[in-house]
């Protein structure tokens, strides 16, 4: 998993509200157990007309933002099915954060997993990284993981919180497995010693 320490990019606008799992990865996609490839289905049912063609008033199909990497989102972002392809979805897509008032539980705790940031916000706050966000791509906004801030393409700054233990696991790029094997010396210890004096185990 790619470490996550300061992200600065373009951020897209996304005001609509419960923008659930099908909406960002529609389940016609989740046969594979890729993570890679799901970028291009990434919004679908948003971003294509039924005949394949974009559509070109959605906002990642726009010049300004076809790069972007993070996401400011109307509250409740993620809700719906439990589904891991929708934050592989995002990710393989370039986005990196996603800033919204609130997130479904499990959407939020998937995106950890899986090296995206879901940042929590006030409302007035989240209005005024929207309103940033609809300037275009030379507005770009910094998302600081050390020091907890974001800050708009003018210069204000925003505190947010964050779990201490998964802004360990971002800054260091580790996943379940990762944590897992920064204890390797002591599961090693403990076999080796669990072997000794129970041979029979």
């Amino acid at each position: 998993m790619d470490k996550f320490t300061t992200l600065t990019g373009i951020a897209a606008p996304m005001p609509l509200v419960n923008i659930d799992t099908d909406m960002i990865i529609p389940k016609q996609f989740l046969k594979t157990i890729k993570r890679s490839g799901l970028g291009v289905n990434l919004f679908d049912e948003m971003r294509y007309t039924l005949d394949g063609k974009e559509i070109p008033e959605f906002v990642l199909n726009q010049p300004a933002y076809r790069n972007a990497e993070i996401i400011v989102a109307g509250d409740n972002f993620g809700c719906g099915s439990s589904r891991e392809h929708a934050p592989w979805a995002l990710l393989d897509f370039g986005i990196r954060c996603v800033i919204s008032t609130s997130f479904a539980d499990i959407f939020y705790n998937n995106c950890f997993k899986n090296g995206i940031l879901p940042i929590v916000m006030p409302q007035e706050v989240v209005d005024l990284l929207m309103t940033d966000a609809r300037k275009g791509a030379n507005a770009r906004q910094t998302v600081d993981l050390i020091e907890q801030t974001v800050t708009t393409s003018d210069g204000q700054v925003f505190p947010f919180e964050v779990d201490a233990h998964r802004k360990h696991c971002l800054l260091n790029g580790l996943d379940d497995i990762g944590l897992t094997l920064e204890k390797a010396s002591a599961i090693s210890t403990f076999e080796k010693k669990a072997a000794a004096t129970r041979p029979w185990a």
